[in-house]
């Protein structure tokens, strides 16, 4: 039987603004919202994907509407965002079966490469679980209790980006857990569940757009991307 490779693409809530109206996934970058460019990027993998789009419940009409009147055809599950990332990936992962690979990423991460995708495909294919870092390359401190900071080794850190992919079973499984706040991502909900993660480097222009300034820096790499 042939595997199933599919792309969880959250696209994170409606609160999630970045000082305006609309919500940062739709804002407009070089002619079309964010995770359009996004989405195409998957588009553009060779492998078949099965693409699950999580999206807010009040933006789904107008997503709807968007592809129809720009002829933004694909096939896709569409789904309805939860309370917290957990819960949006949780309910994404109902069109997820096992035997598959499931790559889970930020809508607003426009940039990601599809050959880069391929890549983190063909690693979770071997280990079970990976997860794109890259170094920080500021100085660090760390907030000690009394107030005061503190000098760290920034060898000892790493920046997480996405997309995180992994063995469909070994993500189904993690998500049987009761929800935690300790769960930041999906790799720490795995490894929640025991389950062991693999590194691989990440990509600078991998951003994740969450501030307006990231919009200069967006508009930057999209004319040379």
């Amino acid at each position: 039987m042939e595997k199933k490779y599919y792309a969880i693409i959250v696209a994170g809530g409606s609160g999630s603004r970045m000082g305006g109206e609309i919500a940062k996934q739709f804002i407009n970058l070089g002619g079309k919202p964010v995770i359009v460019h996004t989405i195409e990027r998957f588009l553009s993998v060779s492998k078949p994907l099965d693409i699950i789009l999580v999206l807010p419940s009040d933006y789904k009409e107008y997503w709807k509407t968007y592809c129809f009147e720009n002829n933004f055809n694909f096939r896709h599950t569409l789904v309805s965002g939860g309370i917290t990332r957990f819960h949006s990936v949780k309910s994404a992962l109902r069109y997820v079966k096992r035997g598959g690979i499931v790559a889970v990423h930020d809508g607003v991460r426009p940039f990601i490469s599809p050959q880069y995708i391929e890549e983190l495909y063909e690693i979770a294919d071997s280990e079970g679980a990976v997860v794109p870092v890259i170094s920080p390359s500021d100085s660090l401190r760390v907030k000690n209790p009394d107030g005061s900071t503190s000098v760290t080794n920034r060898d000892n850190y790493f920046l997480v980006q996405t997309p995180q992919v992994f063995r469909s079973e070994t993500l189904l499984d993690a998500y049987n857990q009761a929800f935690s706040t300790s769960f930041t991502d999906d790799a720490s909900v795995v490894e929640g569940a025991g389950a062991k993660i693999h590194l691989a480097k990440g990509k600078v222009t991998n951003i994740k757009l969450t501030q307006p300034e990231d919009l200069i820096l967006a508009e930057a790499i999209l004319s040379v991307f």
